[in-house]
């Protein structure tokens, strides 16, 4: 992944949790940045499912504007040190990448006959999505 470096810079970003209300104030500003997955639900053992959050992350980079400072795949969560370059909003950026992976991840699970959690998942999935509405 381009520009994998950290950088001594967290003292100075935001921090944001995806999950809550979020505010980017500035695109010029660089941002710690936590994903989780819905019920803390450990998707990224996979490495295909892992694939394509790389693989939407460094899209972002080539297309979309998104600097990558530092970054960091738990489980079931994870860290991002980003920002924008000149040009871009962090906002937009930070939404096509959660609502393009997500949706990805998600089809990757239904078509995936050898996820032994697949029908567990897509139901916890389901339910998070009703409480949201």
């Amino acid at each position: 992944m381009e520009n994998f470096i950290y950088l001594s810079i967290l003292q100075s970003t935001k921090t944001i949790f995806m999950g809550r209300k979020y505010a980017i104030h500035s695109s010029d500003d660089v941002y710690f940045i936590t994903f989780t997955v819905v019920n803390w639900i450990d998707i990224f053992t996979r490495d295909e499912y892992r694939e394509i959050f790389i693989d939407s992350v460094v899209y972002c980079q080539k297309n979309k504007g998104l600097e990558v400072f530092a970054y960091c795949i738990m489980t079931n969560h994870v860290h991002l040190v980003i920002r924008a370059k000149e040009g871009f909003e962090l906002s937009d950026i930070v939404r096509d990448l959660k609502s393009f992976t997500s949706r990805h991840i998600r089809k990757a699970i239904e078509q995936n006959e050898k996820e032994s959690r697949r029908e567990w998942m897509l139901w916890m999935f389901g339910r998070a999505g009703k409480k949201k509405s």
